[in-house]
């Protein structure tokens, strides 16, 4: 585990070499292992949509996946093909515990594309709660099938799903770092940049489409900010000293980020692209590690002006700044949730670095893992979940908690190490 303070001091490192960004998919896959379900679980059958042998992917396996992984559903196996348009034996259904019914089917249309067509069935009141169908590109039939799997979990548990969302981490093996971007189960992945040197704090732009992130490649800690879609890198910070903690506006205008430019490493703003550097903060201490407000009227952030590391808060155009952490004497990495309302952070107590959340409304705090070198919570975008780093057999890896800490996932690659985790926003 790798302090704030020793992380912010990291200097000067060997030559970078900075290879070609690749499309391509990366040879190492996330493996995902769950354990612990839902406080209640729901029983769905999902049936086996008809001619879906026609798609390169499965439908109906990757949407049981998906909401097997989510903890909150039993899965029961229809063992047989349904359409959307067959007639259905609702008592029957019931009688054999499903409450809820997924049934559809796949046709290949004259262009290539592939015709997708769902519906989801409450057993219960003998009715339809949604349905659609979507033309979709051979390419995009596993998104597809997450789309059905996010339209699934918002109709039966009443919140957005974030099956269709995309991860970005950092793994290394051997003297090589990967900026690597994955589908939420893993699937798909795709890397962004190597470098033989150092890259962390990764953080994506609230349209998805863009990356934040620091490298290490000049010999010294630079931001950038790099599209995901062009390719195109540009340079937001390069100043004297170390330049750390990039961190995005809600409107994807500006980023927060750490400077020690002028002697102690304290909290600016500046914007998208490079300009208009704003110095927040000025303080006798070390601020680091911002993050804006789910409204972007605050900044949540890192300061050991108290003497030990905790997280303060202040108006993201700067001014007095407010502790918000109370409970235990080290407490860093802050990350807000989407409606603004808990703060997740890690705490050292016991010699363990363990996350946390905290109600910010209630001052309640709960620890969350089991595990004891935790870092960069991250935020799913419907608040459900949290990702962060942790080690498993001495290498790094990640794993996933349901926001009461009741869903636990394991997520590990073959070889390397996998590390700084940020979960993607909802993409439109």
């Amino acid at each position: 585990m790798m302090s704030f303070l020793k992380k912010i001091a990291l200097g000067a490192v060997a030559s970078a070499t900075l290879a070609a960004i690749m499309s391509a998919p990366a040879q190492a896959q996330l493996r995902v292992e769950v354990s612990g379900v839902g406080s209640n679980q729901l029983p769905i059958a999902i049936a086996a949509f008809a001619d879906e042998n026609l798609a390169p992917q499965q439908i109906s396996a990757i949407i049981k996946d998906d909401l097997a992984r989510s903890g909150y559903f039993k899965i029961i196996d229809t063992g047989s093909v349904m359409t959307e348009t067959a007639p259905v034996n609702f008592s029957d259904w019931k009688s054999r515990g499903a409450e809820a019914l997924v049934v559809g089917s796949v046709q290949r249309l004259s262009d290539g594309r592939f015709d997708v067509r769902y519906k989801l069935l409450d057993t219960l009141k003998s009715s339809t709660l949604s349905g659609f169908a979507l033309a979709t590109p051979p390419t995009n039939t596993r998104l597809t099938a997450h789309r059905i799997a996010d339209d699934i979990y918002e109709k039966l548990i009443g919140v957005r799903g974030a099956f269709a969302t995309r991860v970005a981490y950092v793994t290394k093996a051997g003297a090589e770092y990967r900026l690597e971007v994955a589908d939420a189960d893993g699937e798909g992945t795709q890397v962004a940049l190597r470098s033989n040197e150092p890259i962390i704090s990764p953080a994506w732009s609230p349209d998805g489409t863009k990356v934040a992130y620091v490298s290490f490649e000049a010999k010294k800690p630079v931001v950038y900010v790099q599209n995901l879609v062009t390719r195109e890198r540009t340079v937001i910070a390069n100043y004297k000293g170390s330049n750390s903690a990039p961190a995005w506006s809600p409107d994807g205008g500006k980023l927060a980020i750490a400077l020690s430019r002028d002697g102690l490493t304290q909290i600016y703003i500046v914007n998208a692209n490079g300009t208009g550097l704003q110095k927040l903060t000025s303080s006798s201490g070390i601020d680091t590690e911002p993050q804006f407000s789910a409204d972007g009227q605050s900044i949540y952030f890192l300061s050991d002006r108290s003497g030990g590391p905790q997280i303060y808060r202040m108006s993201a155009a700067g001014g007095e700044a407010k502790r918000v952490t109370f409970s235990g004497s080290y407490n860093i990495t802050p990350r807000i949730s989407p409606d603004g309302k808990t703060l997740a952070y890690i705490s050292r107590r016991d010699n363990k670095f363990q996350l946390y959340v905290l109600d910010l409304a209630s001052g309640q705090e709960q620890r969350l893992s089991d595990t004891t070198k935790d870092e960069s919570p991250s935020f799913s975008p419907n608040g459900r979940y949290i990702m962060y780093a942790t080690e498993s057999g001495r290498r790094g890896s990640l794993a996933v908690v349901s926001i009461d800490g009741k869903v636990k996932q394991k997520l590990t690659v073959q070889a390397g190490d996998i590390r700084e985790p940020t979960w993607g926003p909802f993409m439109k």
